[in-house]
């Protein structure tokens, strides 16, 4: 392994912004989350394929090229998912054999702090920057057509406009989706709540992400002739009112890969299972943090990937507005489970053959 040079900067965010209001992009609709959906089992698994397939060349020539890159990376705040899809696109990078400095930046879930990194990192020269989560690939595609962009950890980057369409860029973006099974997810709240029957949607109404998943998850909860109500909240500050507003009026709650929710799941597992409220969480960091169970990505894995068309763009030279939008296959998504949440609600989980159990 050759990593040269250190971190350059780090901002660490020790909690979520109070508000994620000017974190906005277009609502995605429902037609155009259908679509996404089918994205997850046809471009993906291609898209996974044709990466693993370049991998072994763009390894060969990484471990013999002596040149040192400059890669900025702009994360949107500090969480489990997003902390871990940046370890492992830098994972991709040590396995390649790469030289490289990283300049890590965190926006604290400010926009503003978005803009103002994202213009920090164009004019400091990188060679290609990350970044992770749509505000921050908005911000930086916002400043630059020259850098190569990759982006992780955003839901559908087309309906974002973060490019003319996911299976061809056609600028200068590409990266990986983190679109979840949200069918198979709502699946699994039936198999471990079969009673439960009207189902709370809770997310924030400033993620776009998370609208597209939430009309997966209708139409999921329709054909399964579930009822939903939804809760939104416009940024952190409103978590802890809103999900108490949820007690005695929901049988269960859904919550999508929303990066305000996240942030602040330990203050939703903490109302939810204190009142007897199941969770199903749209990613295992979510479950870890005190939700009840999920069927999602590996934000490693899924960071990994981008690396990997980093490998790609810097040591063979591929061209980043052909390079589809990367998807991990069914294979690498996993089933996890938290023990003691499901203690606590009084819920079997000796059901579940191949679950990670946590607690």
């Amino acid at each position: 392994m050759k990593k040269s040079g250190k971190l350059l900067s780090i901002i660490l965010a020790g909690a979520m912004a109070a508000s994620l209001g000017g974190c906005s992009s277009k609502p995605a609709e429902t037609n155009a989350a259908t679509e996404a959906a089918a994205a997850v089992t046809t471009a993906g698994e291609t898209t996974a394929e044709a990466t693993t397939a370049g991998e072994t060349e763009g390894t060969k020539e990484a471990k013999t090229d002596d040149r040192t890159y400059k890669i900025g990376v702009l994360q949107l705040v500090q969480h489990t998912a997003l902390d871990a899809a940046n370890e492992g696109f830098f994972a991709a990078l040590d396995a390649a054999g790469l030289n490289y400095e990283a300049d890590q930046q965190n926006a604290s879930g400010e926009q503003a702090n978005c803009l103002t990194i994202a213009e920090k990192l164009v004019n400091d020269g990188n060679d290609l920057i990350l970044a992770i989560a749509t505000p921050a690939a908005q911000a930086v595609a916002g400043v630059t057509t020259d850098i190569p962009i990759l982006l992780t950890a955003v839901t559908d980057p087309a309906e974002s406009g973060l490019v003319n369409d996911n299976a061809k860029p056609g600028v200068n973006v590409s990266g990986t989706s983190d679109l979840t099974p949200v069918k198979e997810q709502i699946e699994l709240l039936q198999k471990l709540l079969p009673e439960a029957q009207n189902i709370g949607f809770l997310y924030c109404s400033a993620e776009s992400n998370s609208e597209l998943q939430i009309a997966l998850a209708k139409e999921a909860c329709d054909a399964a002739g579930l009822t939903y109500e939804e809760y939104t909240v416009p940024g952190s500050n409103e978590i802890q009112s809103v999900v108490e507003s949820m007690v005695g009026k929901v049988d269960a709650i859904y919550l999508p890969t929303d990066n305000v929710i996240a942030a602040g799941m330990s203050t939703v597992a903490m109302i939810a299972n204190d009142n007897k409220i199941p969770t199903i969480c749209g990613e295992a960091g979510m479950v870890e943090a005190g939700g009840l169970a999920t069927y999602g990505i590996d934000y490693y894995q899924l960071g990994y990937l981008a690396g990997e068309q980093a490998v790609d763009i810097l040591v063979n030279g591929a061209d980043i507005a052909s390079m589809p939008i990367g998807y991990l296959p069914a294979e690498k998504c996993e089933l996890t489970v938290n023990k003691t949440a499901a203690e606590v609600l009084g819920i079997d989980i000796s059901g579940l053959e191949g679950a990670v159990v946590v607690e």
